[in-house]
């Protein structure tokens, strides 16, 4: 079997949006055996059974019943989303004639300077009409497309000293010669349907550039959207590979993290909840049964943080300053930015080392307020002990970012062992791992 980076990296290449990755995914748990449900049909579920849930095709929870009575639910909660520049209707932009450029705005944090001179393509769903009926369709143009090209520094000596840039003036890629050619035209080809019938898309320009192992040993892995696919493979390897516990283990990619999670398949809606007690429903439990439940559940809220940078060692906090290379993030925030408290600290803590998983501490600058996560935001749905974990990476954001591939096989060691594991909590407040 190839090492977790290489399949990571592998997964990524060929799932370049959020659509591609949750269909993939959909194709992976078929194949090991789960049964696909639907949100508009009732569930009846049954010992033993595997199981999973989509929603608007950019969302996904998937989970496993134990033979036996459950304790509660162990949870790994990521992202499929990364920041994109996205199509916006109508894209097509003539340029006096002579070039077609497309018209694109950003999406997520994006880190837009490494966007310039890198070959690009567009990826997403169409939306195809028959008569009455709406059908989806996911698309990808496999080939080098479009590209933003930089200005000369010959017309701009100033640009090495650093500007702002705009998105609707600096970063519309261009598509073609001439005046004329058509982006929807070229995706319906592409779908092998009429450009008439496409009545809706969702479609994004992603970095075609292809993920490199580098470093003086291999050590290092670049790619686009490592952040949060490289989580996302690594929950759902762990539950693949994962024992039967006195849990049920539930896998989960939400999406729209980037732009704040506010949506109906976000961290921020009822799917998380709603699946958990669509499966307490399902196995004939109450909704007391539901709430008795989440004491003796946990959830890790997996995204990766910020590495030691190798130019700006002086951007990390003075004392916990996680290294690529050394193992798994755990992210802690006053502010609660981070869902990690004591006791949740204290699990992550016993269930490394269950795993035979490295584990190393990350914290903000106090100066430097970094990004949050979708746990803080998911446990106001569910409210579980959580704690915040994820891989050290560098230029987080941008089109091609990096980390250690040996991190990658502590994360899927920890998620293997969070799904092959229980927790419990007494009328004390004593927590005990399983």
């Amino acid at each position: 079997m190839k090492p977790y980076s290489e399949q990571v990296l592998t997964f990524i290449r060929e799932h370049p949006s959020v659509y591609h990755v949750i269909d993939g995914q959909r194709r992976m748990l078929l194949e090991a055996g789960y049964t696909r449900l639907s949100e508009g049909s009732r569930w009846d579920l049954r010992r033993g059974g595997k199981y999973f849930v989509i929603r608007n095709d950019s969302s996904l929870a998937a989970f496993r019943i134990p033979q036996s009575d459950f304790r509660g639910f162990m949870i790994m909660a990521s992202h499929g989303d990364s920041p994109f520049l996205k199509i916006k209707e109508n894209p097509e932009m003539p340029v006096e004639g002579k070039y077609t450029k497309l018209n694109v705005e950003k999406y997520g944090g994006a880190l837009l300077s490494p966007w310039f001179d890198r070959p690009l393509s567009v990826a997403g769903r169409i939306m195809v009409r028959d008569g009455n009926r709406v059908s989806t369709r996911l698309v990808n143009i496999p080939r080098d497309l479009l590209l933003i090209p930089s200005l000369a520094i010959h017309m701009d000596r100033s640009a090495n000293d650093g500007h702002a840039l705009k998105i609707q003036k600096d970063m519309l890629p261009l598509f073609a010669l001439g005046g004329e050619a058509s982006l929807l035209g070229l995706i319906a080809k592409e779908a092998g349907v009429e450009p008439a019938s496409v009545v809706g898309h969702d479609l994004f320009v992603y970095n075609r550039q292809a993920p490199s192992v580098w470093g003086a040993e291999g050590e290092f892995i670049s790619s686009p959207r490592l952040d949060d696919m490289l989580c996302a493979c690594a929950s759902l390897y762990g539950l693949l590979e994962s024992a039967e516990a006195e849990s049920i283990p539930v896998h989960v990619v939400l999406d729209n993290e980037e732009i704040g999670s506010m949506t109906r398949q976000g961290a921020a809606s009822g799917f998380l909840r709603e699946t958990l007690e669509r499966i307490c429903e399902g196995l004939g439990l109450s909704g007391t049964d539901y709430l008795t439940k989440l004491p003796q559940s946990f959830m890790l809220s997996a995204d990766n943080g910020h590495a030691l940078h190798p130019n700006y060692p002086e951007k990390c906090d003075p004392v916990n300053r996680p290294a690529m290379g050394s193992g798994i993030v755990l992210k802690h925030s006053g502010k609660q930015k981070y869902t990690t408290d004591a006791v949740s600290a204290a699990i992550v803590r016993i269930l490394a080392e269950k795993a035979g998983a490295r584990l190393q501490v990350f914290t903000n600058h106090s100066d430097i307020p970094g990004g949050s996560t979708l746990g803080h935001i998911s446990s106001q749905q569910v409210a579980v002990k959580s704690a915040d974990v994820g891989v050290a990476q560098l230029a987080m954001h941008s089109p091609y970012e990096t980390c250690a591939a040996s991190d990658v096989d502590d994360l899927v060691k920890l998620a293997r062992t969070l799904f092959s594991s229980a927790v419990t909590e007494d009328e004390n407040g004593v927590v005990e791992v399983l």
